[in-house]
């Protein structure tokens, strides 16, 4: 048997890493300006997040859901205060799309309808309604278009209104920084707007906030810089620090009712201790304060340099997109196997920064000075 081929692959194995570094089987070492596609939130092989998984799996590495788990309490209390939102509640799942796939289910079940709002370039996942929210017909199958989506351009108020005043719309799923659409931002007067909207005509706010959560904007949620609460938050990414791991955080307005939602693997003893030891690392080390104090220095020296072909420099905190007048193949390639810095894309031209929440200004002037070499 041999592997599905399913993504064009480095020919680099990454075998080890440590902080904002990583290392290859030959042992070369890397800057990662990447962080596994920003799931690395507190650094590779952190020595706390390392001893805590290691002394739950010395005692018990899974047991069945349908038993008391009193590390899932713990783990909603911690969350609920790092993210301001202690009267909403948890449902642990695994992976973003998991998360979202769920967020819309309750949404559907809340009000009964079965339509979606969703942005243009959006980005959801690759699950059945997950992937039918995400603006991507290649990666939708014919059983996954099901017509229950629409897709509409970012910012424009107008006409979210006039689909959300049909009164048939379930929910608005929302990436306040988006990702694979290319780092583009949600603004505070659009969010704010839909947020009354939804209230107006029982419609749901969703805000996925998989890549641009769990303090990677600056904030612990990216929708925080914006003054609004989405009725549902999901999250994923960062949570675990790699170990696989979501969660969907929902408001007091939703009544919980038993087989709705369910899951096997989610809210395991091993993710959870994953998850309890990225938020005592991101509390003990002030990586939220971090983020948005490196994140800014990386935004404006990148501004400042006026770098050859880059044609724009937008994000927030570490979730950064550096557009380019050129397609950004060559010049990632070069950035891998030159300068040996692992960076992410977007569309065809836009270079993606999501590196983990540790960087530090050093880290950020040395990935300038890698990236002049190649433009």
């Amino acid at each position: 048997m041999k592997l599905f081929d399913v993504y064009p692959l480095f020919d680099i194995e990454i075998v080890k890493g440590k902080g904002c570094n990583v290392w290859d089987e030959k042992g070369q070492e890397y800057l990662d300006l990447y962080g596994g596609h920003a799931v690395i939130s507190i650094g590779h092989s952190h020595p706390h997040y390392i001893d805590v998984i290691t002394k739950q799996l010395n005692k018990l590495g899974f047991y069945s859901n349908s038993v008391q788990n009193s590390l899932q309490r713990t783990l909603a209390e911690r969350l609920g205060k790092a993210s301001g939102y202690e009267d909403y509640s948890l449902f642990l799942v695994n992976s973003g799309a998991e998360a979202n796939e769920n967020a819309m289910k309750l949404a559907s079940f809340y009000n009964g309808r079965t339509r979606i709002l969703s942005i243009e370039k959006a980005f959801h996942g690759r699950t059945s309604l997950a992937v039918e929210a995400t603006n991507n017909p290649k990666i939708v199958a014919p059983i996954n278009n099901n017509e229950h989506v629409t897709f509409l351009p970012i910012n424009d108020l107008d006409a979210w209104k006039a689909e959300i005043e049909k009164d048939d719309v379930c929910a608005c799923i929302i990436e306040c920084i988006q990702g694979v659409g290319g780092i583009r931002m949600v603004d505070a007067d659009f969010l704010q707007g839909l947020r009354k909207l939804c209230d107006e005509h029982n419609t749901v706010l969703i805000c996925d906030e998989i890549q641009c959560g769990y303090g990677r904007s600056g904030k612990f949620f990216a929708h925080q810089h914006l003054g609004v609460r989405p009725d549902l938050i999901t999250v994923a990414k960062g949570i675990g620090n790699g170990f696989p791991m979501s969660g969907l955080i929902i408001s007091p307005k939703f009544e919980a009712v038993y087989s709705q939602l369910g899951t096997t693997f989610g809210g395991n003893h091993l993710a959870c201790s994953a998850a309890l030891a990225v938020l005592d690392v991101i509390e003990q080390e002030n990586l939220i304060q971090n983020a948005a104090e490196v994140g800014e220095y990386l935004i404006n020296r990148l501004k400042e340099e006026k770098l050859p072909h880059v044609v724009d420099v937008r994000g927030r905190g570490l979730m950064i997109g550096i557009e380019l007048d050129v397609p950004y193949k060559e010049i990632r390639t070069k950035l891998v196997k030159e300068q040996h810095c692992f960076t992410g894309c977007s569309g065809t031209n836009v270079i993606r920064l999501l590196p983990p929440l540790c960087i530090t200004k050093e880290n950020a002037d040395d990935f300038i000075e890698r990236f002049k070499r190649v433009l």
